[in-house]
């Protein structure tokens, strides 16, 4: 456990005071005990996700949080957490509820002028933590939604449709969560005592869409540098064939037909180092058996496609299957799955045409930038989501230990 002055500094100001407060007090103010152990809980984990001065990984800070409530607490916060974002409407109903005033002044009258100032300001100091962490959440995606976007470039448009019915693939992801940021700075970054949290210079500069271009430019450097860490702790050896082909693009003569040709042996070195056909062939038929378009025959056998090798890469050989939702069937790859496997093999089949058969021109070097940058996006989201599940599955078996 950590010293409690520490600890102290990591809770939630709100839940501090309501504590303080007679229960029917609490009660009247509309905040019950889920309320204010939600609170506690919420604030804890933001300040833990914010704590970049420490050397922990975040989900060893967020197991640290958890571990200084009762378990019964954490369930009980969890829960509440969880009702609210399930039930946005209620949610803000009660925002609103407690934002008007009728309610600051039933709450003026109970509490009296000192203590109602001190749970405005804790409101505010909350929220302040609540809005940088959704802050730096939504710039978090932007990484994943550059490579989501470059990615999906390298689809053709019935490619786009044999992946998804619906136009999500097409959606401009990037702009959404630029005009989100800025939408999000203007209500509640620049309303709220900012100065009290870890924020930095950058958090509060606000996204503007005007600056789209600048901004992808930027991240789209770091997707290419997440890329390389990810896929180095797979192989450095891999890392070296997308290195040399940037550099052939850049400075040989023949650079295109060059980069093409590595960036052909690197997909399937990757797919081939993954898992052998044989491997792949089981996959297929423990996990997908009815799903079309992932085998073909030759010689009388029966062999997997390279869309079924980037499924089974892409899924690194674990289970497809899942709930079945309003949003998905739970039949079948996922889509973000599917379209990361049909990235990959549309990425090689384009790469296919430079191989041999290249003019040298810019507008070519220009398209095989624009495939490397789709290429790299799929390799980040697909290698990322791997990760995250493997986390995920090691904070639950933790928590239930």
């Amino acid at each position: 456990m950590q010293d409690p002055a520490v600890v102290g500094t990591r809770r939630s100001r709100i839940a501090e005071l309501l504590r303080q407060l007679d229960p029917d007090v609490r009660t009247a103010l509309h905040f019950d005990d889920a309320a204010v152990i939600g609170a506690d809980l919420l604030i804890s984990m933001c300040r833990a996700l914010m704590d970049t001065g420490s050397e922990q990984p975040w989900q060893d800070r967020v197991e640290s949080t958890f571990e200084e409530f009762d378990l019964s607490d954490v369930e009980t916060g969890l829960d509440h957490i969880l009702e609210q974002i399930q039930n946005k409407d209620m949610a803000i109903s009660w925002l609103n509820s407690f934002k008007g005033v009728n309610y600051r002044a039933f709450a003026l009258r109970l509490l009296g002028a000192a203590d109602f100032r001190r749970l405005a300001d804790a409101v505010k100091e909350d929220g302040a933590i609540v809005a940088l962490a959704v802050r730096r959440g939504l710039r978090g995606l932007m990484p994943f939604a550059v490579a989501w976007s470059d990615a999906v470039s390298n689809m053709t448009e019935n490619q786009r449709k044999a992946a998804s019915k619906t136009d999500i693939i097409g959606l401009e992801v990037v702009q959404m969560v630029i005009m989100a940021d800025e939408a999000f700075g203007k209500k509640f970054v620049s309303t709220l005592p900012m100065e009290l949290t870890a924020a930095t210079a950058d958090d509060l500069v606000g996204w503007r869409p005007d600056d789209m271009t600048e901004i992808v430019s930027a991240i789209r450097h770091r997707v290419a540098d997440s890329s390389s860490k990810r896929l180095e702790r797979e192989n450095s050896q891999l890392v070296r064939k997308i290195r040399g082909a940037k550099d052939a693009l850049t400075h040989s003569a023949d650079g295109i037909s060059q980069a093409a040709n590595s960036l052909i042996e690197l997909i399937d070195r990757i797919m081939r180092e993954a898992f052998t056909k044989e491997e792949v062939m089981a996959w297929v038929e423990a996990n997908l058996p009815d799903e079309p378009g992932l085998t073909f025959e030759k010689d009388d056998t029966v062999l997997p496609n390279k869309r079924a090798e980037a499924l089974c890469f892409v899924y690194r050989g674990g289970p497809t299957a899942r709930e079945a939702n309003d949003h998905d069937n739970g039949q079948g790859p996922t889509l973000i799955h599917d379209v990361l496997a049909r990235v990959i093999v549309a990425t090689r089949t384009s790469l296919q045409k430079f191989k041999h058969d290249d003019a040298g021109t810019q507008e070519e070097r220009d398209q095989l930038f624009s495939l490397l940058a789709g290429l790299e996006g799929a390799l980040l989201l697909g290698l990322s989501i791997s990760q995250i599940d493997n986390k995920r599955d090691q904070l639950l078996d933790n928590l239930e230990a």
